[in-house]
């Protein structure tokens, strides 16, 4: 009896992580470990993200702008989530600031009022202050910069 191991040449690999950058923008750690993954060994490694950089299916700048759009505008994700799950990704900081500046501030702001007036009618709460703690937990969770979510707050709970 005779078992098979996944054990991938250079160009099996290369043509596998063609196809997996070409699907969707990927960052180098999902890529490394991807080829971890297919035990790889650290050389093949470097060399195939080098091929893959060179042939731009690998371009962190582009997985950063996308990131932040895709869960800006379909998570309704803020700034601060944002950040932290691309610096998980061990994204640089320019890279960062430039995949922010995907987002347009003004569409920003009314996107945080939508999903705040949305959220408010959800919660059943009654008591003021809990009322507002429930509504902050969930923005703040959502990476919402806290100065915007506590002036949205203030606009939307009042006190009686």
């Amino acid at each position: 009896m005779s078992f098979h191991t996944n054990s991938y040449t250079i160009d099996e690999a290369k043509k596998k992580l063609e196809n997996y950058c070409a699907y969707q923008d990927r960052c180098h750690k999902e890529v490394v470990q991807k080829l971890k993954g297919m035990r790889m060994i650290p050389e093949a490694i470097d060399q195939i993200v080098t091929h893959l950089i060179q042939e731009n299916y690998l371009n962190e700048e582009r997985f950063a702008q996308s990131f932040a759009r895709g869960k800006f505008n379909i998570k309704k994700w803020g700034k601060n989530r944002i950040v932290n799950e691309l610096k998980q990704r061990d994204i640089s900081r320019f890279n960062i600031t430039t995949a922010l500046k995907e987002i347009d501030e003004e569409e920003y702001i009314k996107t945080l009022d939508t999903l705040a007036k949305k959220r408010l009618g959800q919660i059943t709460e009654k008591n003021v202050q809990k009322r507002k703690k429930k509504l902050a937990d969930y923005l703040l969770y959502r990476g919402w910069e806290s100065h915007l979510v506590y002036a949205k707050l203030q606009e939307l709970i009042k006190a009686p």
